[in-house]
Formats: C-alpha cells, structure tokens, sequence
C-alpha cells in the first residue's frame, strides 16, 4: 500500500475538530488545503521581502521579482514545458476565457464548430458559449457512455473540417473520469483544430506532461493542488502565444504605448496585465515543491488505493448510487453519489454534524447532473491528506444518515 498518512501532519487545519469531532475534509475537489510549507514561504514573503515585481530598482524589488519567476520555472517543470510558456492567471477559469477570447475571437467565424464535452465544468462552457455567440461559431457536444466514460466514437464522428477547437476537461469534477488526453488531442489534430485541456482537477492527481499532451494549451488553478487561491496557469504551445492577442490590457503587459496604439511585451507577459498575485505564485511554486518531493506517480498511487477502497465500502451501502466508472485506471478520487432519495444537501448537513466535509450540489457542471437525471449529487473528494480512515468515517456518517432519513 502506497501510505502518505504521515502527511496529514504538514496541514495545520486537519488538527482542528469540527462540532466536537476531528475534521474529515473530503471536499478537495473544490479546493484543497494547504501545508505549512505554502503557508510558511508565503508568510515569509510578506514579511521580510514584499514589493512589485519587475519594476523597482530596489532590493526588495529584485528579491520578489526572483522569487515570482522562480515560481514560474517550477510551474514549468512540473509539466515539463519551458518557463516562457507558462503564463499566471487567476485560476483555470481565467486561463480558460484568455483562449476563448484571445484566440477565439480572431479565429472562429460563422459555420465554424467548437466541440466540448458533456463533463465540462462551467469554465469550459460558458467563455465558449459566449464567444461562440459573438463569432456565429456552432457548439457541439461529446456524449457520455453508460459507464460515464467519453464517448470517442462519436467524437471521432463529429471532427471534420468544421471543427476548429476541441476543449475538454482532463479529469471531470463529478464523476472522476479521465478521459485518454493524448488519443483525443491526437483524433481532434487530424483534421486541424486547436487542442485545449481544462487540467484544474488533472494536475494535481496524475502525472502531467504537456510534451505528451499534444495539446495547445492547458490551464490549472493553484488552489487545487495545495497552493492558495488567485492563481493559476496557461501553458500554450509557444507559436500559438506569439500569435494570439491578449485578453487583457494594461499595465506590465506592453511593451510601448503610443496615443494610437500599442504594442505588446514578449510572451508570457503580454499575458499578465496589471500587478500580479505575486505572493500566490510564490506559494503556487511551494506547492509545486511539495508535490514534487512527494512524487505524482505516488500521489496518482494513493489515489488509486483510497478510489478502490472507497468505491468497494461505498458498495457495502445498497441505497448508494455512484456516477462515474467502476475502473480505477479511467478515474481520479471524485465520486459523486446518491444515497436513495434523500437530498445531497440534507446528506452533506448530518455529515458535517459528525465533521465531515463534503460537496453538495452541481459543481459547476449542471449539464452534466441534469444527464445524470439528478439535480445535484453529494461528492467527496480525495487528496494527499486523505486516509482510509476518512473513508471509513464518511461510510459510517452514511449510515447514520440512513438511520435519520430511514432508509432500508
């Protein structure tokens, strides 16, 4: 067994008790919780190094200025992509929109196709949703399979020379499927559409190298994957952003600026209008570290485990349905579920009386519940703090809740 129970020690708040009982935090998928290493080098740098980056011709300056593009080379190594093809953002949301936008505005036209998926998380639908009202472009959707996997028979059906972008999730924050990044990347190429991977779950529960992807462009949030909130990343392919105009204007982002006009700074700046979240891409690169060190084939390992362990204790409960597929390999630790027809927030409310945490609701994907045929679901979802025992825990608040709701 792969056990990195001993990291429950690095997170402060796993120590804290909720309503008189230990914490039970299985709502990662929202967003995880943070190490006294992020906490620790973020703290530090607010207090003994704090300034602008890029800009002052001081100490503190230089030193910030470092530390933010330090950041950035991690980030870059940790997908294997060079340092000039990883630009922040606020989150994968903001990534997402800098290429509907960016790219999508100049290219796509009336007649041209845009195809998503049916798993999407709301930032991967709406951009496109509203760039494909301003351009004239058709969106079109991958179905689901019956066991919740993507269906690549009918996405091979609908590529043709109509289709100039394919964007999908890489793993989907309701079901945990993952679906095959590169033989997708690779189908939707053939007939030459621009490749973009919603990551924001991927990266922080597998192995990910954007060499291997054969994507375009792929955007992650920093507070998925142990870092703070207010950051995240694009990495595009290096021709795709010298080419692509930027989707916010400002400060940093230029290189002149003339009454008639201006022109841009050199990639990935263009990208970075306005001051930074500097302090967040520094803890983005201490999360980096910490993932790093402990490895992302163990982390995909554990993973795997605690998803095995969790789907065959959830079976010993006849009155739970779980979404999503039964095989490991095709899944990452999300499972959402139903128990009978009790509410997921009723289900979620007795849950966090004995301290558990979980997700409760839509997720951000409404089309993907409503293909569910459900409203909502409720959702735990792992990280590498989380223990067998905290399955173990939430097994036993689902019986407790059968116990108050009565069912058989």
């Amino acid at each position: 067994m792969n056990d990195l129970s001993h990291l429950r020690l690095d997170f402060p708040v796993l120590q804290r008790r909720v309503h008189g009982k230990p914490l039970v935090f299985l709502d990662s998928a929202a967003s995880s919780q943070k190490p006294k290493q992020v906490l620790d080098v973020m703290d530090a740098a607010y207090r003994t190094y704090y300034a602008n980056v890029h800009r002052g011709a001081y100490l503190l300056s230089e030193e910030s200025t470092a530390a933010y593009e330090q950041a950035r080379g991690k980030v870059a190594r940790f997908i294997n992509a060079a340092r000039a093809e990883i630009a922040f953002t606020r989150g994968a949301t903001t990534a997402l929109n800098t290429v509907a936008f960016g790219w999508g505005m100049d290219h796509l036209r009336a007649g041209d196709r845009i195809v998503l998926t049916m798993m999407e998380h709301h930032a991967n639908v709406v951009p496109w949703q509203l760039v494909a009202r301003r351009t004239g472009a058709e969106l079109v959707y991958v179905p689901m399979t019956d066991d919740y996997r993507l269906d690549l028979k009918r996405l091979s059906e609908l590529l043709d020379e109509r289709v100039k972008v394919v964007s999908f999730t890489g793993m989907s924050n309701v079901t945990g499927t993952m679906p095959p990044v590169a033989e997708i990347a690779g189908l939707a190429r053939q007939c030459g559409s621009l490749v973009v991977v919603d990551a924001a779950q991927l990266v922080t529960h597998a192995p990910v190298d954007v060499q291997q992807l054969g994507a375009d462009f792929v955007a992650f949030s920093g507070h998925k994957m142990l870092g703070p909130t207010g950051i995240g990343a694009l990495w595009g392919r290096p021709e795709v952003l010298e080419e692509m105009e930027p989707f916010e204007g400002g400060g940093e982002m230029i290189s002149d600026v003339r009454l008639d006009g201006s022109t841009w700074a050199p990639v990935p700046h263009k990208f970075e209008a306005g001051t930074p979240p500097i302090i967040e891409a520094i803890g983005l690169g201490a999360a980096v570290d910490y993932l790093d060190k402990i490895g992302m084939e163990s982390v995909r390992r554990h993973e795997m485990e605690l998803t095995a362990y969790a789907l065959s204790r959830l079976a010993e409960l006849p009155a739970v349905r779980v979404f999503g597929p039964a095989e490991v390999d095709h899944r990452g630790g999300v499972i959402s579920f139903a128990l009978a027809d009790v509410h997921p927030h009723d289900v979620a409310t007795i849950l966090d009386q004995d301290g558990i945490a979980i997700r409760a609701g839509h997720h951000c994907a409404k089309p993907l519940t409503r293909t569910l045929g459900v409203p909502a679901t409720a959702r735990a979802s792992f990280q590498v703090y989380t223990t067998r025992e905290d399955v173990d825990a939430l097994v036993d608040g689902l019986r407790r809740v059968q116990e108050v709701f009565r069912v058989d």
